[in-house]
């Protein structure tokens, strides 16, 4: 039996191939690589990949059939917060119409498990902290919407087919692989953390630091930071769980349950990195919650989920090799 992860040429989806594959998994990789990058879904893994678009149903049901899957990991979406305000029916084409193709094609398949990308922008603007997975979901955005809508998806497929599936909630990733050559490359960037370390390389001039005037304790935004490779390890411990389990619905929040405001983040990057690292305070960007923090502790409990790496200074520094190795990203 082996393992397809959809969008596998992706920041996270490389990382979860790399994670399924040292635990001894078969795993088969498709990305249509609008955003992907082919290479890293690395040779010396020796996974097969496809380029095809997760919207072609009859070849992911080729593809299903041919390498024996009985567990779907999906990352296959578009992530612009912004582009998803701009553009929002791509946004529903490719995450919505897309998942529900994908959805068509293992039921045909018979395929019923299936570990999905999900988001904190399912939550919107948060009535408590830390947000736990049954608080009040009302996005804020096109994207975080796409994303509920899918998870929504998920619980009538379970009634009417018995799929099913483990909703992972991601709060800030960031970081990069210890041992392999995989990082975070996005075009555009949109994640501070990268962003803050392309000051660092001269790629930018300044750090944008939007509103410095929250009610936190240095008036900058709080978020709860999480390494890529602790996600990686989720999604694993998930598709195990769903194997191993009752067919269900489920979601699980995966942060650290630690906040950091953006300053904090800058001031760790600066002594990571060694560099000054400028700042210009801009406008507040609209829909920006004042704090964002994951009680995580359903992942721990149900899956057994602890991350390796929750220091922001362990993180920072993961991804910090990772872009002086690769100032251009995958282009190096």
């Amino acid at each position: 039996m082996s393992v397809l992860v959809t969008g596998g040429a992706g920041y996270i989806g490389s990382h979860t191939v790399a994670e399924l594959r040292s635990a001894g998994e078969d795993v088969v990789v498709v990305d249509n690589l609008t955003t992907g990058h082919r290479k890293a879904v690395l040779d010396e893994l020796r996974v097969p990949f496809y380029q095809c678009d997760i919207r072609d149903k009859q070849q992911i049901i080729e593809i299903l059939q041919k390498h024996a899957v009985d567990a779907v990991v999906h990352f296959a979406a578009n992530s612009l917060v912004g582009e998803s305000v701009e553009n929002p029916l791509k946004y529903y084409d490719n995450n919505v119409a897309g998942t529900e193709k994908l959805l068509e094609a293992m039921v045909e398949a018979d395929v019923l498990s299936i570990v999905f990308s999900s988001t904190a922008a399912v939550y919107g603007l948060p009535e408590r902290m830390p947000i736990r997975e049954d608080d009040i979901k009302e996005p804020l955005n096109p994207y975080g919407d796409t994303k509920l809508a899918i998870e929504r998806m998920f619980r009538f497929a379970h009634d009417a087919y018995g799929l099913s599936s483990a909703s992972l909630r991601y709060f800030n990733a960031a970081g990069a692989h210890r041992t392999l050559p995989i990082g975070e490359d996005h075009r555009p960037e949109s994640h501070l953390i990268p962003i803050v370390l392309q000051v660092a390389l001269g790629q930018r001039s300044a750090i944008s630091v939007y509103g410095d005037d929250y009610e936190t304790e240095d008036g900058t935004c709080i978020r709860d930071y999480i390494h890529v490779s602790d996600l990686a390890s989720a999604h694993r411990l998930a598709v195990n769980y769903l194997r191993s389990h009752e067919s269900g619905v489920h979601a699980f929040n995966l942060g650290n349950g630690n906040g950091f405001s953006v300053r904090e983040v800058i001031d760790v990057a600066r002594k990571v990195t060694g560099h000054p690292i400028p700042e210009v305070v801009a406008p507040r960007r609209a829909g920006d919650p004042p704090q964002l923090v994951a009680d995580a502790s359903r992942a721990r409990e149900v899956l057994g989920w602890q991350p390796a790496f929750p220091a922001l200074e362990d993180i920072v520094l993961d991804a910090w090799n990772w872009h002086k190795e690769h100032p251009r990203g995958y282009e190096d």
